[in-house]
Parts: structure tokens; C-alpha cells; sequence
């Protein structure tokens, strides 16, 4: 676009001279060797831009002729390096899709092509060749040597990182994702890496500083940065609350400045306060948080503020955050705790019944089993709700990368994350049936069994038992034995004894065999003295009791006269 402008110039300029000369008409003479030269001026400018014209084309085929042979060695040079670069695109291609073979050859094409001191994404598709094909050794001295080359530092760097963490050397990995910060801590990766890296050994300082470059450029967002930030000064913040109470209570509310519902700076800041036996401030800051985001260890943290407290002045404290979050499920928990711990089961009762139709959780059932267990002591009542307990979902927890913990982290066991935590319900709960809806939690509460009615048992004193005296001897039986009538007692139906019994058959017995078999349970001796009071055995379904062990016979169940030998 220059050139054209120029040569545009140019070419007005000659027409404009070219012009003025022709409005100023002349003669130009030359007397040279007694010859005499005349011409006009325009005919004498017009043999100088000739002449002119005529030297730089002459002097321009002059230097091509020249510098042709450079030329030709250019060409072929630069057709040469677009091959070979063609050749490298093709192998990096064919290294990311996972085609071993051809990348291998595209590898050792380009290195026939290009020059490696020239090209260094030549380093790069040989050490992805021999990753794909699982020749790590050699993928690592590649990389060794892009680390050293202040070109493709990043790159080796990077690779080796990588390696190191395949390998499970993680102390490797941390010293080279350092190493890429100190030159380019605008590196994600890298800058992540190291940041959790100090994170684990405890070196929050250092994490804080870091996280603040990162921010400075732009590498990581805003908001991310501050809730970063503020996990790292809470986990600070954690370890100095037993030596420097002071400086741990800076640390969680600078923590609570950069985000505002991080309960875990909250619960920190609120145990300096308490320990610098300043309630109001500890007090303060549990309620700006609980405002914000309701939390049991908050709720927890701000009843149990004072350790001298009777349980109606904690009652008082659980009722006032209720009032702070009405309808919520924690608040009617905290209250409903606090009411059970004063002994008012009422209220308590009252409370849980309405967290319980809000939302099925487990420590709603726990806890109306434990006001149930105070109030009333029935166990039918307690069975129910641990029986819906059972049913209803697991209460939230802190949660992190399938990891529950009792208390918040700031990273995470298993892959060192920082601000993995979450409170939420843990997923992978053994339970059964959940039951969901709002018409399975007022069932619920509808099946609850009534109150079991407590009767007083009275024991009598034993009656007297009947004295029997034993039976005289029977006689020896005669040559011819002699019939004896017995008659069993009448059968009598269990469920219609007002009837009269029916007046039995009698039955003949020989007195011989008669005297050898006791008599009935049911019949009394004649030597037997029964007293008047005493009540007369009812048999079993009207007939007297047998053997168990012993079956009866079609004649035996039949009340026909038997004759027995």
C-alpha cells in the first residue's frame, strides 16, 4: 500500500514538471568539441528520465543475474521448511488423535525437513510420540531438555509436571509446578498445583501470596479469588486460635469480609470473642450469618454462648434465632432441642411436628423419638419414629469428593482441593424407601399409635391349696370281678358355659382295673377334701385333659360304654 502511494506521487510529480516546462518554452545549446548542440528544454527533460530510466533497469538485471543463485537456494529452501512444516502439523495432529505410527513418521520426516534448533515443536511431537507408544523414558529426557531451553521452559516444565503425577510422585510434581511459577506464575496449572501444594503443608502465607498474584493477573476471576482467599485465611485463622487468639479472630473476620456466609470463619471468629469474654460481638457476628445462611453449628455455637446458662436461657437464645429465620427447618430444630433440654415437651413437640411437615429428615424423627422417650415413655411411640427415621433422608453434612466429615476442611483428604467442602446431603446413603412429599410426612405424624394407658397390676395372695390324703388301699380283687359305674363330667362348650351339660352316658369300668387307674383331674376323690370356696377346673374343650403325647381312638373320642380289662 506504500509502494502504490508512493509510485503514485511519483508519477504526479513528473506530470506536474512535465507540464510547468511546457508553459515556459526554451532553448538549451551545448558547444562541445566545435560542435554546437541546440534543443528545446522539454526534449532534454524528457533524454534525463529516459536516461534515468534506462540505468535502473540496467542496474536491475544486473543484480538479478547476480544474486540468482541465492535466489534459487531460497526457493527450494523455503519449499523445503514448507514441507517440513506441513509434515510437523500433520504428526502433532496424528499424536493428539493417538495414531502412534503415524506420528512416528511424520516425527522423523520433519526431522529431515527442519533443523530442531530451529524448530523446537519438533522436542514436543517426539515426546508425544513416545508417550503414545510407552516409551516414558525417553518422553522424559525430551522434556528435560524443552525445560532447559528458555523458549519451551513452559512447555518441558509442563510435561514433566504431568509424568510426575502419572507416576504418583507428588513431591516431584509440587517442585516443578514451583519451578514454573517462579518463572510464569500466570500459569493455571501450575499456579492451582503450587497453591494447593502450600495449602497442605500449612504454608498459608505463602498460598495468600500466590492466590494475590494470580488475581493481579487476571489468571483467575474475582469472586473466585476473594472465596479462595478467605478459605485460606479461615484455615489460618483454625490453627491460631489456641496460641494467638487475636490474630485468628483478624484472620476470620477479614475471611467473613471477602464472604459473607462462610460459616466455618464465623464459628472462629465467634470462639475468639467468647474467649476474650466479649459475648455481644461473638453474639453479633453468629447472627449476621445466620441471617444470611442458617446452619446448625451456628445455631449450636449461639445457644451454648454461655457455658453458665440455664436451659430456659438457652431456650430464650434458640427462640430468638427462630424469630431471626421463622419457617426453617434448622430454627424449629435449635428451638425444638433447646424446649426438650428445659423440659418443656410441649413446645418441643409442637416445634418438631412442624419441622417434621416442612421436610423429612432424619434428626427430626431422632428428635421427636427423644421428646416421645421424656414426655410420655412409651416405646410403641418411639418405635414409630425411629421406624420413619429409617425412612426419611440422612441429615446434611459436610461433603467433599465422597468424603462425610463432622467438621469443615479446607481441603479435601483425597485429592487436596481446596474449598471442596459443601454442606449438603450426603448421596451415597444406605437407607430404604425414601418417603417424599408432603402427604408422606403428614401420614407420619397421622399414624403416630396413641399414648399407651398405664394400669397398676394387683397381685392377690395365693389361696390355700387342698389337702388330699391318700386313698385307701383297694381290696384284692375276686375271682369274678365285679362292674363299677364311673361317671365322667359333663362336656362343656368353653364359649356357651350358661347352657346346663348334657347328662353323660355311664360307663362301665372293672373295679380291679378301676382301683390301678387314677382317677381324673377333674373328678375329686371321695378321700379328697376340697374346700367350699374353691373353684371347680373347667376342662379343656369340655373333656378332660390327656396325655399330650398319647392320640385318642375313633372309641375314645366317642362317649360310649367302654369295658375296660
Amino acid at each position: 500500500m506504500i509502494r502504490l502511494f508512493t509510485f503514485l506521487l511519483l508519477v504526479l510529480a513528473l506530470g506536474w514538471g512535465f507540464a510547468w516546462l511546457a508553459d515556459r518554452p526554451g532553448l538549451i545549446s551545448i558547444t562541445w568539441q566545435d560542435h554546437l548542440i541546440e534543443t528545446s528544454v522539454m526534449v532534454a527533460a524528457t533524454l534525463v528520465v529516459a536516461a534515468i530510466g534506462i540505468v535502473l533497469l540496467i542496474w536491475w538485471v544486473i543484480g538479478v543475474i547476480w544474486t540468482s543463485p541465492y535466489s534459487v537456494r531460497r526457493y527450494f529452501r523455503a519449499r523445503k521448511r514448507d514441507r517440513g512444516y506441513q509434515a510437523l502439523s500433520t504428526g502433532l495432529i496424528a499424536a493428539g488423535a493417538g495414531n502412534a505410527l503415524l506420528a512416528r513418521k511424520m516425527s522423523a520426516r520433519t526431522r529431515g525437513l527442519l533443523s530442531a534448533d530451529q524448530e523446537p515443536l519438533i522436542h514436543l511431537l517426539e515426546a508425544q510420540s513416545a508417550l503414545i507408544e510407552g516409551r516414558y523414558d525417553e518422553a522424559r529426557a525430551k522434556f528435560e531438555a524443552m525445560s532447559e531451553d528458555p523458549e519451551t521452559r513452559e512447555l518441558g516444565l509442563r510435561g514433566l509436571y504431568m509424568e510426575a503425577r502419572r507416576l504418583g510422585a507428588n513431591e516431584a510434581a509440587r517442585q516443578y509446578a514451583e519451578k514454573a511459577v517462579e518463572h510464569a506464575p500466570y500459569l493455571p496449572w501450575a499456579a492451582q498445583a503450587t497453591l494447593e501444594s502450600r495449602s497442605q503443608s500449612g504454608r498459608w502465607d505463602e498460598a495468600i501470596h500466590l492466590l494475590d498474584q494470580q488475581r493481579a493477573a487476571s489468571v483467575i476471576e474475582r469472586g473466585e479469588a476473594e472465596r479462595l482467599k478467605a478459605v485460606l485465611l479461615t484455615a489460618k485463622a483454625g490453627e491460631r486460635l489456641e496460641g494467638d487468639q487475636k490474630g485468628a479472630r483478624d484472620d476470620a473476620m477479614a475471611a467473613l469480609k471477602l464472604s459473607k456466609s462462610l460459616v466455618p470463619a464465623a464459628i472462629i471468629a465467634a470462639k475468639a470473642y467468647l474467649r476474650e469474654d466479649n459475648v455481644r460481638k461473638a453474639a453479633s457476628v453468629l447472627e449476621g450469618v445466620w441471617k444470611i445462611e442458617p446452619h446448625p453449628d451456628i445455631g449450636r455455637a449461639y445457644v451454648r454462648a454461655r457455658s453458665g446458662d440455664s436451659t430456659v436461657d438457652r431456650l430464650k437464645r434458640a427462640e430468638k434465632l427462630e424469630a431471626m429465620r421463622p419457617n426453617n427447618v434448622d430454627s424449629l430444630l435449635i428451638a425444638s432441642q433447646a424446649a426438650l433440654d428445659a423440659r418443656e415437651f410441649k413446645k418441643a413437640r409442637s416445634k418438631a411436628e412442624a419441622a417434621a411437615r416442612m421436610e423429612s429428615r432424619e434428626a427430626i424423627y431422632l428428635l421427636l423419638a427423644d421428646i416421645e422417650e421424656a414426655e410420655t415413655g412409651d416405646q410403641g411411640r418411639v418405635r414409630h419414629w425411629m421406624a420413619q427415621a429409617l425412612r426419611a433422608h440422612r441429615d446434611p453434612a459436610w461433603v467433599a469428593d465422597g468424603v462425610v466429615s463432622e467438621t469443615w476442611l479446607p481441603l479435601s483428604p483425597v485429592t487436596g482441593r481446596l474449598d471442596a467442602f459443601e454442606w449438603k446431603v450426603p448421596f451415597g446413603q444406605l437407607e430404604g424407601p425414601v418417603e417424599e412429599g408432603s402427604l408422606a410426612r403428614e401420614q407420619a405424624l397421622a399414624t403416630l399409635p396413641p399414648v399407651a394407658v398405664k394400669t397398676e397390676v394387683k397381685v392377690e395372695p395365693k389361696k390355700p391349696e387342698a389337702k388330699t390324703e391318700p386313698a385307701p388301699e383297694p381290696k384284692k380283687a375276686v375271682a369274678e370281678p365285679k362292674v363299677v359305674t364311673v361317671t365322667p363330667p359333663a362336656e362343656q362348650n368353653p364359649a356357651q358355659v350358661t347352657k346346663p351339660a348334657a347328662v353323660p352316658k355311664p360307663v362301665q369300668v372293672d373295679a380291679a382295673v378301676a382301683a390301678k387307674t387314677p382317677a381324673p383331674a377333674n373328678v375329686p376323690s371321695p378321700a379328697t377334701k376340697t374346700p367350699q370356696n374353691a373353684e371347680e377346673p373347667v376342662p379343656f374343650f369340655g373333656r378332660p385333659p390327656d396325655d399330650p403325647g398319647v392320640k385318642q381312638t375313633e372309641a375314645e373320642k366317642s362317649p360310649t360304654r367302654l369295658r375296660l380289662f
